[in-house]
């Protein structure tokens, strides 16, 4: 039991000393920023259309609200292959949830995006670097060809294989 002079002698600051920094504060929606100098302005951000989505973690283990998350962003099905998913909000809360288990990386999309025809050279590197490599026009396929086929033309390994007979029986000039 507690006495009546224990408690009346028991104290407790219940104020705080006021912080000179706390002016410095900046407020953006829910968070509040302190910069390192008053002048500070942060660079614009643009937000990547897309994020690449890897698993990182393995899937069994896990509780069934997150084996469900993963399975509605198609990553129990893939494996460790990368998913390429929308960056809107509900995305996003999905990926907040199960961002412990994955790896997410924004897509950095090229100035002029191709079209659907251009799609075939394509390709989205680990960094989320999405390159673009243009179709070869047909007159270069076309040449490139007709110069591997061409019959006059004189490759190390036909040369040698010729020479090295040309030595084996004798006839050698």
């Amino acid at each position: 039991m507690t006495s009546k002079s224990k408690v009346l002698t028991t104290f407790v600051r219940n104020y705080s000393m006021p912080k000179h920094w706390r002016s410095d504060a900046v407020k953006y929606d829910k968070v509040t920023y302190f910069p390192r100098s008053p002048n500070h302005k942060d660079p614009p951000i643009v937000p990547s259309k897309l994020l690449m989505v890897t698993l990182v973690k393995p899937f069994a283990g896990n509780p069934y609200w997150d084996k469900n998350i993963l399975k509605q962003l198609g990553i129990a099905e893939r494996g460790r292959d990368p998913v390429v998913v929308k960056n809107i909000p509900e995305v996003c809360a999905m990926l907040w949830k199960v961002k412990h288990l994955v790896k997410i990386i924004p897509v950095k999309l090229p100035d002029k995006l191709p079209n659907p025809d251009d799609f075939g050279g394509s390709y989205l590197h680990p960094n989320g670097t999405f390159y673009v490599v243009p179709k070869i026009d047909p007159l270069r396929v076309e040449s490139t060809e007709k110069f591997e086929n061409n019959p006059k033309k004189l490759e190390s390994l036909k040369i040698s294989e010729k020479l090295r007979l040309q030595w084996l029986n004798g006839t050698l000039p």
